[in-house]
Protein backbone atom coordinates (compact mmCIF):
# COMPACT_ATOMS: atom_id res chain seq x y z
CA UNK A 1 0.00 0.00 0.00
CA UNK A 2 1.54 3.31 -1.10
CA UNK A 3 2.14 5.88 1.60
CA UNK A 4 -0.18 8.87 1.44
CA UNK A 5 1.15 12.35 0.77
CA UNK A 6 -1.02 15.40 1.20
CA UNK A 7 0.53 18.54 -0.32
CA UNK A 8 0.46 21.76 1.66
CA UNK A 9 0.59 23.75 -1.59
CA UNK A 10 3.32 26.29 -0.81
CA UNK A 11 6.45 27.41 -2.63
CA UNK A 12 9.89 26.49 -1.31
CA UNK A 13 11.98 29.66 -1.19
CA UNK A 14 15.49 29.34 0.26
CA UNK A 15 14.51 26.68 2.79
CA UNK A 16 11.15 28.15 3.82
CA UNK A 17 7.68 27.07 2.69
CA UNK A 18 5.97 30.26 1.57
CA UNK A 19 2.32 30.72 0.65
CA UNK A 20 0.72 33.33 -1.59
CA UNK A 21 -2.81 34.66 -1.54
CA UNK A 22 -4.03 33.33 -4.88
CA UNK A 23 -4.30 29.56 -5.40
CA UNK A 24 -4.88 27.15 -8.24
CA UNK A 25 -6.34 23.66 -8.02
CA UNK A 26 -4.58 20.67 -9.49
CA UNK A 27 -6.35 18.58 -12.14
CA UNK A 28 -5.35 14.99 -11.38
CA UNK A 29 -6.11 12.10 -13.71
CA UNK A 30 -7.61 10.34 -10.69
CA UNK A 31 -7.76 10.91 -6.96
CA UNK A 32 -8.13 14.09 -4.93
CA UNK A 33 -7.35 17.57 -6.25
CA UNK A 34 -5.34 19.97 -4.08
CA UNK A 35 -4.87 23.72 -3.86
CA UNK A 36 -1.46 25.28 -4.55
CA UNK A 37 -0.18 28.81 -4.13
CA UNK A 38 0.22 30.75 -7.34
CA UNK A 39 3.67 32.08 -8.13
CA UNK A 40 4.17 35.83 -8.34
CA UNK A 41 6.81 38.20 -9.66
CA UNK A 42 7.69 39.03 -6.04
CA UNK A 43 8.24 35.37 -5.21
CA UNK A 44 10.50 35.06 -8.25
CA UNK A 45 12.56 38.00 -7.04
CA UNK A 46 12.93 36.49 -3.56
CA UNK A 47 14.08 33.17 -4.98
CA UNK A 48 16.57 34.74 -7.40
CA UNK A 49 18.07 36.99 -4.72
CA UNK A 50 18.45 34.01 -2.40
CA UNK A 51 20.13 32.06 -5.21
CA UNK A 52 22.61 34.87 -5.79
CA UNK A 53 23.50 34.99 -2.09
CA UNK A 54 23.90 31.20 -2.08
CA UNK A 55 26.16 31.27 -5.12
CA UNK A 56 29.01 32.92 -3.21
CA UNK A 57 29.29 29.83 -1.01
CA UNK A 58 27.76 27.08 -3.15
CA UNK A 59 29.75 28.05 -6.23
CA UNK A 60 32.93 27.71 -4.14
CA UNK A 61 32.12 24.26 -2.72
CA UNK A 62 34.46 21.44 -3.55
CA UNK A 63 33.54 18.73 -6.01
CA UNK A 64 33.44 16.29 -3.10
CA UNK A 65 30.96 18.47 -1.21
CA UNK A 66 28.67 18.76 -4.22
CA UNK A 67 28.88 15.01 -4.82
CA UNK A 68 27.73 14.41 -1.25
CA UNK A 69 24.84 16.84 -1.78
CA UNK A 70 23.72 15.19 -5.04
CA UNK A 71 23.87 11.77 -3.42
CA UNK A 72 21.87 13.03 -0.43
CA UNK A 73 19.14 14.31 -2.78
CA UNK A 74 18.98 10.86 -4.38
CA UNK A 75 18.74 9.22 -0.95
CA UNK A 76 15.94 11.53 0.16
CA UNK A 77 13.97 10.94 -3.06
CA UNK A 78 14.26 7.20 -2.58
CA UNK A 79 13.13 7.51 1.04
CA UNK A 80 9.88 9.02 -0.29
CA UNK A 81 9.60 6.60 -3.18
CA UNK A 82 6.16 5.13 -2.54
CA UNK A 83 4.59 8.51 -1.82
CA UNK A 84 6.17 10.04 -4.93
CA UNK A 85 4.80 7.24 -7.10
CA UNK A 86 1.35 7.54 -5.55
CA UNK A 87 0.86 11.25 -6.09
CA UNK A 88 2.70 11.20 -9.43
CA UNK A 89 0.36 8.55 -10.79
CA UNK A 90 -2.67 10.42 -9.47
CA UNK A 91 -1.65 13.70 -11.05
CA UNK A 92 -0.42 12.46 -14.44
CA UNK A 93 -2.25 9.19 -15.06
CA UNK A 94 1.09 7.49 -15.71
CA UNK A 95 1.25 3.88 -14.48
CA UNK A 96 3.09 3.18 -11.25
CA UNK A 97 5.70 1.03 -13.01
CA UNK A 98 6.61 3.91 -15.33
CA UNK A 99 6.97 6.30 -12.38
CA UNK A 100 9.06 3.81 -10.40
CA UNK A 101 11.38 3.54 -13.40
CA UNK A 102 11.53 7.29 -13.86
CA UNK A 103 12.35 7.76 -10.19
CA UNK A 104 15.21 5.29 -10.59
CA UNK A 105 16.44 7.19 -13.60
CA UNK A 106 16.30 10.45 -11.62
CA UNK A 107 18.24 9.14 -8.63
CA UNK A 108 20.64 7.26 -10.89
CA UNK A 109 21.33 10.47 -12.79
CA UNK A 110 22.09 12.33 -9.55
CA UNK A 111 24.54 9.62 -8.50
CA UNK A 112 26.12 9.47 -11.95
CA UNK A 113 26.75 13.21 -11.87
CA UNK A 114 28.20 12.92 -8.36
CA UNK A 115 30.71 10.31 -9.57
CA UNK A 116 31.46 12.27 -12.72
CA UNK A 117 32.38 15.53 -11.03
CA UNK A 118 34.64 13.72 -8.55
CA UNK A 119 36.91 12.72 -11.45
CA UNK A 120 37.29 16.37 -12.49
CA UNK A 121 37.53 15.53 -16.21
CA UNK A 122 34.56 17.78 -17.03
CA UNK A 123 36.58 20.82 -15.94
CA UNK A 124 38.78 20.58 -19.08
CA UNK A 125 41.78 21.85 -17.10
CA UNK A 126 44.64 23.12 -19.25
CA UNK A 127 48.02 24.68 -18.54
CA UNK A 128 50.68 26.30 -20.66
CA UNK A 129 53.68 26.74 -18.32
CA UNK A 130 55.65 29.94 -18.36
CA UNK A 131 58.56 30.21 -20.82
CA UNK A 132 60.58 33.09 -19.37
CA UNK A 133 63.49 32.55 -21.75
CA UNK A 134 61.41 32.43 -24.93
CA UNK A 135 62.45 34.93 -27.61
CA UNK A 136 61.53 37.45 -28.81
CA UNK A 137 58.99 37.55 -25.92
CA UNK A 138 58.61 35.37 -22.85
CA UNK A 139 55.37 33.45 -22.31
CA UNK A 140 53.44 33.86 -19.06
CA UNK A 141 52.01 30.95 -17.08
CA UNK A 142 48.47 30.39 -18.41
CA UNK A 143 45.88 28.05 -16.94
CA UNK A 144 42.24 27.34 -17.78
CA UNK A 145 39.36 25.75 -15.90
CA UNK A 146 35.58 25.68 -16.18
CA UNK A 147 33.74 27.73 -13.54
CA UNK A 148 30.01 27.85 -12.63
CA UNK A 149 28.00 30.62 -14.29
CA UNK A 150 25.71 31.55 -11.37
CA UNK A 151 22.00 31.06 -10.59
CA UNK A 152 20.10 28.95 -13.15
CA UNK A 153 16.36 28.92 -13.90
CA UNK A 154 14.79 25.54 -14.71
CA UNK A 155 11.32 24.91 -16.14
CA UNK A 156 9.72 21.58 -15.25
CA UNK A 157 8.43 19.42 -18.11
CA UNK A 158 4.88 18.12 -18.41
CA UNK A 159 5.76 14.64 -19.67
CA UNK A 160 8.47 13.71 -17.16
CA UNK A 161 7.32 14.66 -13.63
CA UNK A 162 10.60 13.38 -12.18
CA UNK A 163 13.42 13.00 -14.72
CA UNK A 164 12.91 16.41 -16.38
CA UNK A 165 11.32 18.36 -13.57
CA UNK A 166 12.10 19.45 -10.00
CA UNK A 167 15.22 17.34 -9.43
CA UNK A 168 15.61 16.23 -13.05
CA UNK A 169 18.39 16.57 -15.54
CA UNK A 170 18.67 20.36 -15.74
CA UNK A 171 18.57 20.79 -11.97
CA UNK A 172 21.05 17.98 -11.36
CA UNK A 173 23.44 19.34 -14.01
CA UNK A 174 23.32 22.88 -12.64
CA UNK A 175 23.83 21.75 -9.04
CA UNK A 176 26.72 19.51 -10.14
CA UNK A 177 28.32 22.51 -11.85
CA UNK A 178 28.05 24.61 -8.68
CA UNK A 179 25.05 26.71 -9.70
CA UNK A 180 22.03 27.40 -7.45
CA UNK A 181 18.69 26.57 -9.10
CA UNK A 182 15.27 28.23 -9.18
CA UNK A 183 12.68 25.79 -10.54
CA UNK A 184 9.41 26.88 -12.11
CA UNK A 185 7.29 23.79 -11.43
CA UNK A 186 4.86 22.47 -14.01
CA UNK A 187 1.22 22.87 -13.05
CA UNK A 188 0.41 19.39 -14.43
CA UNK A 189 2.04 17.77 -11.39
CA UNK A 190 2.52 20.30 -8.58
CA UNK A 191 2.17 17.76 -5.77
CA UNK A 192 4.94 15.64 -7.26
CA UNK A 193 7.07 18.76 -7.52
CA UNK A 194 6.40 19.60 -3.89
CA UNK A 195 7.39 16.22 -2.47
CA UNK A 196 10.60 16.18 -4.53
CA UNK A 197 11.37 19.72 -3.34
CA UNK A 198 10.85 18.41 0.19
CA UNK A 199 13.51 15.79 -0.53
CA UNK A 200 15.96 18.44 -1.78
CA UNK A 201 15.29 20.57 1.30
CA UNK A 202 16.03 17.58 3.53
CA UNK A 203 19.32 17.03 1.67
CA UNK A 204 20.21 20.70 2.19
CA UNK A 205 19.61 20.35 5.93
CA UNK A 206 21.67 17.13 6.04
CA UNK A 207 24.68 18.52 4.19
CA UNK A 208 24.75 22.15 5.32
CA UNK A 209 24.39 23.57 1.82
CA UNK A 210 23.12 27.17 1.70
CA UNK A 211 19.30 26.97 1.51
CA UNK A 212 19.23 29.50 -1.32
CA UNK A 213 20.83 26.86 -3.56
CA UNK A 214 17.36 25.58 -4.44
CA UNK A 215 13.88 27.11 -4.68
CA UNK A 216 10.62 25.85 -6.19
CA UNK A 217 7.94 28.22 -7.50
CA UNK A 218 4.53 26.71 -8.24
CA UNK A 219 1.96 27.85 -10.77
CA UNK A 220 1.73 31.38 -12.06
CA UNK A 221 0.90 32.78 -15.45
CA UNK A 222 3.16 33.99 -18.21
CA UNK A 223 4.35 36.92 -16.08
CA UNK A 224 6.05 34.50 -13.66
CA UNK A 225 8.02 32.74 -16.40
CA UNK A 226 8.89 36.09 -17.96
CA UNK A 227 10.08 37.47 -14.61
CA UNK A 228 12.25 34.40 -14.06
CA UNK A 229 14.11 34.39 -17.39
CA UNK A 230 14.53 38.18 -17.39
CA UNK A 231 15.64 38.50 -13.77
CA UNK A 232 19.07 40.14 -13.81
CA UNK A 233 20.54 37.60 -11.37
CA UNK A 234 19.65 34.54 -13.52
CA UNK A 235 22.61 33.53 -15.69
CA UNK A 236 21.18 30.61 -17.75
CA UNK A 237 17.88 28.80 -18.37
CA UNK A 238 17.05 25.11 -18.84
CA UNK A 239 13.75 24.22 -20.50
CA UNK A 240 11.97 21.15 -21.86
CA UNK A 241 8.63 21.75 -23.53
CA UNK A 242 6.77 22.98 -26.58
CA UNK A 243 8.30 24.80 -29.52
CA UNK A 244 6.01 27.82 -29.05
CA UNK A 245 6.64 28.16 -25.33
CA UNK A 246 10.36 27.55 -25.63
CA UNK A 247 10.77 29.98 -28.50
CA UNK A 248 9.00 32.72 -26.51
CA UNK A 249 11.35 32.23 -23.55
CA UNK A 250 14.38 31.98 -25.85
CA UNK A 251 13.50 35.32 -27.41
CA UNK A 252 13.16 36.87 -23.95
CA UNK A 253 16.62 35.60 -22.98
CA UNK A 254 18.09 37.08 -26.15
CA UNK A 255 16.35 40.45 -25.72
CA UNK A 256 17.61 41.06 -22.17
CA UNK A 257 20.04 43.96 -21.71
CA UNK A 258 22.52 41.18 -20.85
CA UNK A 259 21.51 38.18 -23.01
CA UNK A 260 21.90 34.79 -21.37
CA UNK A 261 22.01 31.25 -22.80
CA UNK A 262 18.70 29.43 -23.13
CA UNK A 263 19.05 25.66 -23.29
CA UNK A 264 15.68 24.60 -24.65
CA UNK A 265 14.77 21.08 -25.75
CA UNK A 266 11.72 21.64 -27.93
CA UNK A 267 10.75 18.29 -29.44
CA UNK A 268 11.10 16.44 -32.72
CA UNK A 269 9.36 14.03 -35.10
CA UNK A 270 12.34 11.61 -34.97
CA UNK A 271 12.07 10.11 -38.46
CA UNK A 272 12.97 6.52 -39.24
CA UNK A 273 14.38 5.53 -42.65
CA UNK A 274 13.63 1.92 -43.59
CA UNK A 275 16.11 0.81 -46.26
CA UNK A 276 15.04 -1.74 -48.87
CA UNK A 277 16.82 -4.91 -47.75
CA UNK A 278 15.80 -4.47 -44.11
CA UNK A 279 12.24 -3.63 -45.15
CA UNK A 280 11.97 -6.75 -47.28
CA UNK A 281 13.57 -9.09 -44.74
CA UNK A 282 11.90 -7.90 -41.52
CA UNK A 283 9.40 -5.18 -42.32
CA UNK A 284 6.67 -6.74 -40.17
CA UNK A 285 9.02 -7.00 -37.19
CA UNK A 286 10.04 -3.35 -37.57
CA UNK A 287 6.38 -2.36 -37.89
CA UNK A 288 5.51 -4.07 -34.62
CA UNK A 289 8.43 -2.41 -32.88
CA UNK A 290 7.40 0.94 -34.30
CA UNK A 291 3.84 0.52 -33.07
CA UNK A 292 5.08 -0.29 -29.57
CA UNK A 293 7.42 2.72 -29.55
CA UNK A 294 4.78 5.01 -31.05
CA UNK A 295 2.20 4.21 -28.37
CA UNK A 296 4.48 3.87 -25.34
CA UNK A 297 3.27 6.30 -22.68
CA UNK A 298 0.52 7.49 -25.02
CA UNK A 299 3.26 8.75 -27.33
CA UNK A 300 4.17 11.52 -24.89
CA UNK A 301 7.93 11.38 -25.44
CA UNK A 302 10.03 13.98 -27.20
CA UNK A 303 11.81 11.07 -28.92
CA UNK A 304 8.61 9.46 -30.19
CA UNK A 305 9.35 8.21 -33.76
CA UNK A 306 6.42 9.78 -35.59
CA UNK A 307 7.64 9.38 -39.19
CA UNK A 308 8.55 6.26 -41.18
CA UNK A 309 10.16 6.83 -44.60
CA UNK A 310 10.34 3.90 -47.03
CA UNK A 311 10.40 3.19 -50.76
CA UNK A 312 6.99 2.44 -52.28
CA UNK A 313 6.08 -1.06 -53.38
CA UNK A 314 4.76 -4.37 -52.00
CA UNK A 315 7.15 -4.34 -49.03
CA UNK A 316 5.96 -0.84 -48.07
CA UNK A 317 2.34 -2.01 -48.30
CA UNK A 318 3.12 -5.03 -46.10
CA UNK A 319 4.78 -2.73 -43.57
CA UNK A 320 1.69 -0.50 -43.43
CA UNK A 321 -0.54 -3.55 -42.96
CA UNK A 322 1.64 -4.89 -40.14
CA UNK A 323 1.76 -1.50 -38.41
CA UNK A 324 -2.02 -1.20 -38.67
CA UNK A 325 -2.51 -4.66 -37.21
CA UNK A 326 -0.20 -3.83 -34.30
CA UNK A 327 -1.86 -0.48 -33.57
CA UNK A 328 -5.51 -1.58 -33.84
CA UNK A 329 -5.69 -3.40 -30.48
CA UNK A 330 -4.15 -0.50 -28.56
CA UNK A 331 -6.82 1.05 -26.37
CA UNK A 332 -7.32 4.58 -25.13
CA UNK A 333 -4.61 5.90 -22.81
CA UNK A 334 -4.89 8.78 -20.36
CA UNK A 335 -2.81 11.80 -21.38
CA UNK A 336 -0.95 14.04 -18.98
CA UNK A 337 -3.36 16.98 -19.14
CA UNK A 338 -6.59 17.99 -20.81
CA UNK A 339 -4.62 20.58 -22.78
CA UNK A 340 -2.18 18.01 -24.15
CA UNK A 341 -5.09 15.77 -25.15
CA UNK A 342 -6.79 18.65 -26.94
CA UNK A 343 -3.55 19.55 -28.73
CA UNK A 344 -3.20 15.92 -29.85
CA UNK A 345 -6.63 15.97 -31.45
CA UNK A 346 -5.82 19.28 -33.15
CA UNK A 347 -2.61 17.77 -34.54
CA UNK A 348 -4.53 14.73 -35.76
CA UNK A 349 -7.03 16.96 -37.54
CA UNK A 350 -4.24 19.02 -39.10
CA UNK A 351 -2.54 15.94 -40.54
CA UNK A 352 -5.84 14.39 -41.68
CA UNK A 353 -6.83 17.59 -43.47
CA UNK A 354 -3.56 18.01 -45.37
CA UNK A 355 -3.65 17.48 -49.11
CA UNK A 356 -2.00 14.26 -50.20
CA UNK A 357 -2.50 12.49 -46.84
CA UNK A 358 -4.59 9.31 -46.55
CA UNK A 359 -5.92 7.79 -43.34
CA UNK A 360 -4.64 4.26 -42.73
CA UNK A 361 -5.98 3.75 -39.20
CA UNK A 362 -8.49 5.98 -37.45
CA UNK A 363 -10.00 5.71 -33.99
CA UNK A 364 -12.01 7.72 -31.50
CA UNK A 365 -10.61 9.65 -28.57
CA UNK A 366 -11.99 12.46 -26.44
CA UNK A 367 -11.58 14.21 -23.11
CA UNK A 368 -8.16 13.28 -21.66
CA UNK A 369 -7.53 10.11 -23.63
CA UNK A 370 -5.51 9.30 -26.73
CA UNK A 371 -5.85 6.47 -29.23
CA UNK A 372 -3.43 5.72 -32.09
CA UNK A 373 -3.79 7.12 -35.60
CA UNK A 374 -1.84 6.16 -38.69
CA UNK A 375 -1.63 8.18 -41.90
CA UNK A 376 0.29 7.84 -45.15
CA UNK A 377 1.57 10.27 -47.75
CA UNK A 378 4.01 10.41 -50.64
CA UNK A 379 7.50 11.80 -50.79
CA UNK A 380 6.30 14.47 -53.21
CA UNK A 381 3.52 15.58 -50.85
CA UNK A 382 5.97 15.69 -47.94
CA UNK A 383 8.42 17.84 -49.89
CA UNK A 384 5.60 20.18 -50.93
CA UNK A 385 4.26 20.72 -47.41
CA UNK A 386 6.71 21.29 -44.56
CA UNK A 387 3.83 21.33 -42.07
CA UNK A 388 3.83 17.53 -42.27
CA UNK A 389 7.15 17.65 -40.41
CA UNK A 390 5.68 19.42 -37.37
CA UNK A 391 5.41 17.37 -34.20
CA UNK A 392 2.13 15.84 -33.07
CA UNK A 393 2.60 15.03 -29.40
CA UNK A 394 0.93 11.65 -28.99
CA UNK A 395 0.58 8.20 -30.60
CA UNK A 396 0.25 9.31 -34.23
CA UNK A 397 2.35 7.90 -37.05
CA UNK A 398 2.89 9.04 -40.62
CA UNK A 399 4.24 6.74 -43.33
CA UNK A 400 6.05 8.57 -46.14
CA UNK A 401 6.30 6.46 -49.30
CA UNK A 402 9.07 7.72 -51.58
CA UNK A 403 9.64 6.72 -55.22
CA UNK A 404 13.27 5.71 -54.91
CA UNK A 405 16.51 6.19 -52.98
CA UNK A 406 17.05 9.64 -54.47
CA UNK A 407 13.69 10.85 -53.17
CA UNK A 408 14.48 9.30 -49.77
CA UNK A 409 17.64 11.43 -49.69
CA UNK A 410 15.58 14.48 -50.65
CA UNK A 411 13.20 13.84 -47.76
CA UNK A 412 16.18 13.54 -45.41
CA UNK A 413 17.63 16.82 -46.66
CA UNK A 414 14.27 18.55 -46.15
CA UNK A 415 14.12 17.74 -42.44
CA UNK A 416 14.35 20.39 -39.78
CA UNK A 417 16.61 19.76 -36.79
CA UNK A 418 15.79 16.55 -34.93
CA UNK A 419 16.64 14.98 -31.61
CA UNK A 420 17.04 11.62 -33.37
CA UNK A 421 17.09 9.98 -36.77
CA UNK A 422 17.00 6.20 -37.21
CA UNK A 423 18.22 3.89 -39.96
CA UNK A 424 16.76 0.39 -40.27
CA UNK A 425 19.19 -1.42 -42.53
CA UNK A 426 20.77 -4.77 -43.33
CA UNK A 427 24.19 -5.48 -44.84
CA UNK A 428 22.86 -5.07 -48.40
CA UNK A 429 21.71 -1.52 -47.52
CA UNK A 430 25.20 -0.28 -46.64
CA UNK A 431 25.69 1.87 -49.75
CA UNK A 432 22.42 3.78 -49.26
CA UNK A 433 23.16 4.01 -45.56
CA UNK A 434 26.51 5.65 -46.31
CA UNK A 435 24.77 8.18 -48.55
CA UNK A 436 22.23 9.03 -45.86
CA UNK A 437 24.62 9.26 -42.91
CA UNK A 438 26.21 12.65 -43.75
CA UNK A 439 22.71 14.09 -44.09
CA UNK A 440 21.30 12.59 -40.91
CA UNK A 441 24.21 13.54 -38.70
CA UNK A 442 23.69 17.17 -39.78
CA UNK A 443 20.00 16.90 -38.91
CA UNK A 444 20.07 15.14 -35.51
CA UNK A 445 21.93 14.93 -32.23
CA UNK A 446 21.60 11.13 -32.09
CA UNK A 447 21.59 8.73 -35.05
CA UNK A 448 20.44 5.17 -34.39
CA UNK A 449 20.69 1.92 -36.33
CA UNK A 450 18.08 -0.84 -36.06
CA UNK A 451 16.39 0.41 -32.92
CA UNK A 452 13.82 2.86 -31.63
CA UNK A 453 14.71 6.21 -30.05
CA UNK A 454 12.28 6.30 -27.12
CA UNK A 455 14.91 5.00 -24.70
CA UNK A 456 17.38 7.77 -23.79
CA UNK A 457 20.28 6.29 -21.83
CA UNK A 458 21.74 8.53 -19.12
CA UNK A 459 25.48 8.11 -19.63
CA UNK A 460 28.67 9.90 -20.64
CA UNK A 461 28.25 9.61 -24.42
CA UNK A 462 24.53 10.46 -24.74
CA UNK A 463 23.43 13.50 -26.75
CA UNK A 464 19.85 14.64 -26.27
CA UNK A 465 19.65 17.73 -28.40
CA UNK A 466 20.09 18.72 -32.01
CA UNK A 467 19.83 21.55 -34.52
CA UNK A 468 16.93 23.98 -34.10
CA UNK A 469 14.03 23.44 -33.55
CA UNK A 470 14.96 20.23 -31.72
CA UNK A 471 16.92 22.41 -29.33
CA UNK A 472 18.03 26.01 -29.13
CA UNK A 473 21.71 25.22 -28.66
CA UNK A 474 23.03 22.44 -30.89
CA UNK A 475 26.38 22.36 -29.09
CA UNK A 476 24.94 20.90 -25.90
CA UNK A 477 22.84 18.05 -24.53
CA UNK A 478 20.16 17.92 -21.83
CA UNK A 479 20.89 14.27 -20.94
CA UNK A 480 24.17 12.69 -19.89
CA UNK A 481 27.23 14.01 -18.10
CA UNK A 482 28.07 16.43 -20.91
CA UNK A 483 24.94 18.37 -19.87
CA UNK A 484 26.85 19.77 -16.89
CA UNK A 485 28.98 21.83 -19.28
CA UNK A 486 25.96 24.00 -20.14
CA UNK A 487 26.25 25.73 -16.79
CA UNK A 488 30.00 26.34 -16.80
CA UNK A 489 32.19 28.87 -18.56
CA UNK A 490 35.95 28.81 -19.16
CA UNK A 491 38.12 31.19 -17.15
CA UNK A 492 41.79 31.74 -17.92
CA UNK A 493 44.34 32.66 -15.21
CA UNK A 494 47.61 34.33 -16.19
CA UNK A 495 50.58 34.41 -13.81
CA UNK A 496 48.18 33.92 -10.91
CA UNK A 497 49.75 33.15 -7.52
CA UNK A 498 49.06 29.57 -6.50
CA UNK A 499 47.17 30.56 -3.35
CA UNK A 500 44.69 32.65 -5.37
CA UNK A 501 43.80 29.97 -7.90
CA UNK A 502 40.60 27.92 -7.62
CA UNK A 503 41.21 24.67 -5.77
CA UNK A 504 40.62 22.69 -8.95
CA UNK A 505 43.67 24.33 -10.56
CA UNK A 506 46.13 24.00 -7.70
Amino acid sequence: MAKAFTPHGRHLIAGDWVGTEAVFRSEPAHGAAHDFSVGTVEIVDQACRAAEVAFWSYGATSRAERAVFLTAIADEIEARGEAITSIGSSETGLPEARLDGERGRTTGQLRLFARHILSGDYLDRRRDPALPDRRPLPRPDIRLVQRPVGPVAVFGASNFPLAFSTAGGDTAAALAAGCPVVVKGHSAHPGTGEIVAEAIRAAILRTGVHPGAFSLIQGGRRDVGTALVTHPLIRAVGFTGSLAGGRALFDLCCSRPDPIPFFGELGSVNPMFLLPAALGARGAEIARGWAASLTMGAGQFCTNPGIAVLIEGPDADAFADAATAALEPVGAQVMLTDGIAAAYRQGRDRIAGTEGVQAVLTSMCDLRTATPYLFATTGAAWLANHALGEEVFGPLGLIVRVKDAAEMEAVARSLQGQLTCTLHLDAADAELGRRLMPILERKAGRVLANGFPTGVEVCDAMVHGGPYPASTNFGHTSVGTLSIRRFLRPVCYQNMPENLLPDDLR
